[in-house]
């Protein structure tokens, strides 16, 4: 039996590793539309906001439900060891005056069921809360939305942060090739006596300082892509390729949109709270007015000397009512009327916070345009430079080939154009990011 408990033990752990393996080895192609669409299926924070809109949804159910008829059902069974003792007067049975004779009333056993019922006719306050939970589950929808909008956002950076770490990536690559080349030939030159030992040392130092700077931005590609697997709920240890290209972003199309603060779904939920509390407002003005509720019952009793309850030709006695109740308010202390006043201020408050985040919106967005503005200007700059580079590069790369310029040109037309493509990276980095945040502040981003 032992033998077989480690044969059934060791069959798991292989399937849990294959299993395991398999996640691992799976690749995926995700342009950034598709990692948009997996974090919103698998990230948790989002598919938490989705189920505080459903819990929202179910109170709205469970409040309906107070306003349903109203059933339950009840039984009892009673043995007295002691039967209760009564005192009767004694003048009942021709004993003096103020004695009493103890006598005992009822039965060993006693028992009942039945059933009652209610139905509320009118309350203010039910129909007002009616709507308050409605309104409740519109202000959670506008959360789940804005938590769709975080991340999204978040998604998005990360995406164009892997992005650049492998556009970065790739160009440094193709610049240890070139001073590679370059460290080659100048070596050549000097095994044949054309260039000093110090011209190949300046030459190899550039090449060590390339691969060091390489081997730094390999763990940054493999850093950002980790993270970009986090933020879509990816586990961390998948294969995934990104399949958007930097060449092709467009910022002047971003910029022709237009800014309405309605738009942003902060501005969405302040409003969704202004109806909430002139609804608790409404729901103390009405608990005023007099509350309905209809109910009744029937329910059947039986005593026994005998435990005989189940003996079909032994009697029951039913009993049934069926009644209104009505509930007038005459005087609760003043506590409707604080907690009008309390309303009242709290949509004071409501109105200044929307008065607040108006204008927070609209600086928000001032500021992301012209961010997005100057990145995308500083861009083309920087893309002027880095094709200048490039081309100085090249000049001075056939003037090497052709014997009439030197290493020492050739490697600083390197270092200028490869500081030209950093440079370039990092501005088409800012620009991304401040249209993201363009696309944010605009309420764009959904």
């Amino acid at each position: 039996m032992n033998k077989l408990n480690k044969i059934f033990l060791s069959l798991l752990v292989t399937l849990s590793l294959s299993k395991g393996a398999a996640i691992a080895q799976e690749q995926n192609n995700f342009s950034l539309q598709q990692c948009v669409d997996y974090a919103l299926s698998h990230q948790s924070s989002y598919l938490n906001a989705q189920i505080d809109e459903d819990i929202a949804r179910k109170k709205v159910q469970e409040l309906l439900g107070a306003g349903l008829p109203q059933l339950n059902g009840s039984g009892s069974l009673n043995d007295y060891i002691a039967i209760p003792t009564s005192l009767i007067p004694g003048e009942f049975f021709g004993a003096p005056a103020g004695t009493y004779i103890p006598v005992k009333f009822g039965t060993q056993y006693n028992a009942s069921g039945g059933f009652d019922a209610s139905q509320l006719i009118f309350d203010g306050k039910y129909f007002v809360g009616v709507q308050a939970s409605k309104a409740l589950q519109e202000l959670t929808q506008k959360m789940t939305n804005r938590t769709k909008i975080e991340t999204i956002s978040t998604v998005t950076k990360a995406y164009y942060t892997a992005l650049i770490a492998n556009k970065r990536m790739e160009l440094l690559n193709t610049n240890v090739d070139r001073i590679a080349k370059l460290a080659s030939d100048t070596k050549t030159l000097y095994d044949n006596g054309f260039v000093e030992k110090l011209d190949l040392d300046k030459v190899n130092v550039a090449l060590s300082n390339l691969k060091t700077e390489q081997e730094k931005v390999s763990k940054l590609v493999d850093l950002s892509s980790y993270l970009l697997k986090y933020q879509m709920g990816m586990d961390v240890n998948a294969k995934l390729t990104l399949t958007d290209k930097l060449e092709d972003q467009n910022f002047e199309s971003v910029l022709s949109g237009s800014f309405n603060p309605q738009d942003r779904v902060e501005m969405q939920m302040l409003n969704s709270q202004k109806t909430l509390y002139t609804l608790q407002g409404k729901s103390y003005k009405v608990g005023y007015i007099p509350s309905l509720v209809a109910f009744g019952s029937y329910s059947w009793s039986a005593q026994r000397t005998e435990f005989n309850f189940l003996d079909g030709n032994q009697k029951w006695y039913p009993v049934g009512i069926i009644g209104l109740k009505l509930s007038v308010p005459i005087f609760d202390g003043l506590q409707k009327a604080r907690y009008i006043q309390e309303s009242n201020l709290n949509l004071q408050k409501n109105a200044n916070d929307i008065l607040n985040l108006t204008n927070g919106l609209n600086l928000q967005y001032l500021n992301a345009k012209t961010q997005l503005q100057n990145a995308t200007q500083t861009v083309q700059s920087q893309k002027d430079n880095m094709d200048l580079a490039e081309s100085v590069y090249n000049a001075t790369k056939k003037k090497y080939e052709e014997g009439v310029g030197s290493n020492l040109e050739l490697t600083t037309a390197q270092s200028a154009l490869k500081e030209a493509e950093t440079n370039y990276l990092n501005a088409l980095y800012d620009a991304l990011i401040a249209k993201t945040d363009y696309l944010v502040a605009t309420g764009q981003l959904k």
